[in-house]
């Protein structure tokens, strides 16, 4: 997001020098500089204990492919918070743990994805009403699936090279 105006005051913003980031964006009434930014969101790769399945939904609203649970992280909520919150709202499963493998640039919606692999236990998926399916997929063919769902993929195939799961940080 770029500002052209203050987000507190309102007052246009002019640029000015800001060491080695160049001209920002000033507020010459609050004193302050607004840098761009990409909106923080979590993707959630979605794992049985036993590392073999995989849960991936579809949203319509979001894509004709399977892509996973996903989220934008809430003012005052941490990354590994938005993780199980979203894996909780989606689907319905509780994270065992879970642990963060990479972030990803997602231009399309301006997003910086970042990526974590959440342990779960294999059960019923109860979907929200944001969520038109869900279901369990062996993880070679949820990598078949998944060769159109660019960041995704890449999240599925950065775990696959990565190997312990650490518990999340929860309040």
């Amino acid at each position: 997001m770029d500002f052209r105006f203050c987000p507190q005051c309102g007052a246009k913003l002019s640029p000015k020098p800001c060491g080695d980031e160049g001209d920002v964006p000033f507020c010459e009434s609050c004193n302050r500089p607004f840098f761009a930014f990409s909106y923080p969101c979590v993707l959630c790769l979605c794992i049985t204990e036993n590392g073999s399945e995989i849960a991936l939904i579809k949203q319509s609203y979001v894509s004709k492919n399977y892509v996973s649970v996903a989220g934008y992280i809430k003012q005052g909520e941490t990354a590994e918070e938005t993780a199980v919150r979203e894996v909780k709202e989606e689907i319905g499963l509780d994270v065992i743990s879970c642990k963060y493998i990479s972030s990803y640039y997602y231009p399309k919606h301006d997003n910086l994805m970042l990526g974590y692999v959440c342990t779960v236990r294999k059960s019923e998926l109860t979907i929200s009403p944001e969520v038109d399916s869900a279901e369990w997929f062996p993880i070679e063919s949820a990598q078949q699936l998944l060769r159109n769902a660019s960041v995704l993929h890449r999240l599925l195939d950065n775990y696959l090279h990565t190997a312990d799961i650490t518990p999340c940080g929860q309040k």
